[in-house]
């Protein structure tokens, strides 16, 4: 049977997202209601509903874990709060989504779900959902994910210590961590009637936790004030660099199923929960093969077009038969002025390091020996593969990984301070629910 798209085609496109639950745009009805002011942008009433359903369908199997129907439209309309603001945030950027990207993402899905964009078009609405609606969901998805790295991108560093200093500790403790965690938020500059405010709130949290009133994920999902409070404040398993060093140490002396705190951080107070440890899989050795080759390339230009550019590149190939040296005319006729002086030499590279056409004829050569022309983007080529190697890439694989844990731990606390002060920042006027608003006509 299959699963409702609407309910898992997104998050499984775009894992690093805030909003796990797709986000339901729906075109304004004259009976619809508005549910939310958010600056200048409206929650209709219909899009609270279906997205409220959707966390319904989600928890199907676990309807327990939900909080009162009151309760759960608070915090999913606080979702809709958020979404509303980092794309109007991301339009303010420049950033835009082109129909050309959001038809690459949307027949990724429709791959992803074994089926084609038609047959997605007929899933969605069997579900329930418009083909426009997704189209539309999925481009605020998109485009609050690129809102993200380029938020990263602008303000998180990883040094060389921290790599390896993060390296050293995966090696001493050899685990990675199943957590969950339960936010109570303060602004930024908290006053101490809100600090004490905040830390009766989660103290209360706690004390239900520990009493077996509530379970923690269902105590996250009422009660937590993080982007992911409707997942159970699941965090999903890290390795110790990507976990801030102050919680890292108490994990240490943690048992599965324990729950520690309220622990103070930058975003306000947090409960943390250790769900399961495992061992970390070790690094596999790993080997990739890498190229020694040359190359000549004749540029297609305004003045050169693909057929004049294909004959000057086969006369150059059929002298290069003939006998010429290789690098001898590289030297002479190569448009690429970066290699031209050591007659066309690319030195050693991996496979796809020019992209896949260059990679696939350098790897179906042997060594010593010239392609035919090739058309790239660049242009038209012939290469010359000169040797070939094996090339121990373990350790700077290990490195790599590491070093985006660590960007990526960093990013989702920078991102997750970025939006509290967005949503501090912002005009929200509530007209449902237990903090609607009393307007005129409201």
């Amino acid at each position: 049977m299959n699963k409702p798209i609407s309910r898992l085609l997104i998050a499984s496109l775009l894992a690093f997202s805030t909003v796990a639950t797709p986000v339901l745009a729906q075109s304004l009805q004259p009976l619809d209601r508005i549910a939310a002011v958010v600056n200048e942008e409206v929650v209709l009433q219909s899009e609270l509903d279906r997205a409220v359903q959707n966390v319904i369908s989600q928890y199907a199997n676990q309807p327990g874990q939900l909080p009162p129907r009151a309760v759960l439209e608070r915090q999913v309309l606080e979702r809709l709060v958020l979404v509303k603001l980092q794309v109007a945030r991301a339009a303010e950027s420049g950033i835009r989504i082109g129909d050309a990207e959001l038809n690459n993402a949307v027949n990724a899905v429709a791959q992803q779900n074994g089926t084609t964009v038609d047959g997605l078009r007929q899933r969605l609405e069997a579900d329930g959902m418009s083909f426009a609606e997704f189209r539309s969901s999925l481009r605020d998805e998109i485009t609050i994910q690129r809102l993200r790295q380029s938020y990263a991108q602008s303000r998180v560093q990883v040094s060389e210590g921290e790599v390896d200093a993060a390296i050293a500790a995966q090696a001493a403790t050899g685990a990675q961590y199943h957590l969950a965690h339960i936010l109570v938020g303060l602004p930024d500059g908290a006053s101490a009637e809100q600090i004490n405010t905040g830390k009766g709130k989660v103290d209360g949290i706690k004390a239900l936790i520990d009493k077996g009133e509530l379970d923690f994920s269902a105590a996250a999902v009422r009660y937590s004030d993080s982007p992911n409070a409707l997942e159970g404040g699941d965090l999903g398993w890290r390795s110790v660099d990507e976990i801030p060093a102050a919680f890292a140490n108490l994990l240490k002396s943690m048992s599965p199923g324990q729950v520690v705190g309220p622990l103070r951080g930058p975003s306000g107070f947090q409960l943390l929960k250790l769900v399961e440890v495992r061992d970390a899989a070790q690094a596999e050795k790993r080997n990739v093969t890498e190229f020694h080759a040359r190359h000549i390339l004749v540029r297609v230009t305004p003045t050169q077009d693909v057929a004049a550019a294909k004959a000057k590149i086969d006369t150059l190939r059929a002298r290069i038969s003939g006998g010429a040296d290789f690098v001898e005319v590289a030297k002479e006729s190569t448009e690429d002025a970066n290699s031209r002086e050591d007659g066309g030499d690319l030195g050693w590279f991996p496979a796809d390091a020019f992209g896949p056409a260059f990679g696939q004829e350098v790897t179906s050569l042997q060594d010593g020996q010239v392609s035919a022309p090739f058309r790239t983007d660049a242009g038209w080529h012939i290469v010359q593969r000169v040797e070939s190697r094996q090339t121990d890439v373990t350790d700077q694989n290990r490195r790599a990984q590491v070093r985006e844990t660590i960007g990526r731990r960093k990013a989702e606390e920078e991102y997750n301070r970025y939006l509290q002060e967005l949503r501090g920042e912002a005009y929200v006027s509530f007209r449902t629910g237990d903090r609607a608003e009393t307007t005129p006509g409201g």
